[in-house]
């Protein structure tokens, strides 16, 4: 049962990536986007490429867990542990440098996942 909780918790982590991939990508200019942000079009125009630059690392980051979590074995817990470890300093980061928020939306969650990974190996 552990196993199934864990995973879940890996799988939402990475389904939250892809929601900031889709956000950074394809909305950063748009109303949802700059809502979401709290930017002015002016900004988020001249940052869009930089925007979808960052969301394509939350697409890799959301495509490594969603490996981790189909993985076996000590694979399974070492790419868990490297991706999610990953999603933690980028949410430390970011909470750090940019936005308190960010740690509760970023690595909160996966600090979480982290801990029932854990729970489930050891």
């Amino acid at each position: 049962m552990i196993n199934l909780v864990a995973n879940t918790a890996v799988i939402l982590v990475a389904v939250l990536h892809i929601y900031f991939l889709y956000l950074e990508m394809f909305q950063w200019t748009k109303p949802l986007g700059l809502k979401i942000f709290r930017n002015d079009a002016e900004f988020a125009n001249k940052s869009a490429v930089l925007a979808a630059n960052q969301g394509l690392y939350n697409g890799f980051l959301a495509a490594g867990l969603i490996w981790s979590a189909m993985a076996s074995g000590n694979e399974a817990l070492h790419l868990k542990i490297f991706f999610l470890g990953c999603v933690i300093v980028a949410g430390l980061y970011g909470g750090y440098s940019a936005n308190k928020k960010i740690f509760f939306i970023q690595a909160l969650p996966a600090l979480i996942a982290l801990a029932l990974v854990l729970n489930m190996y050891f």
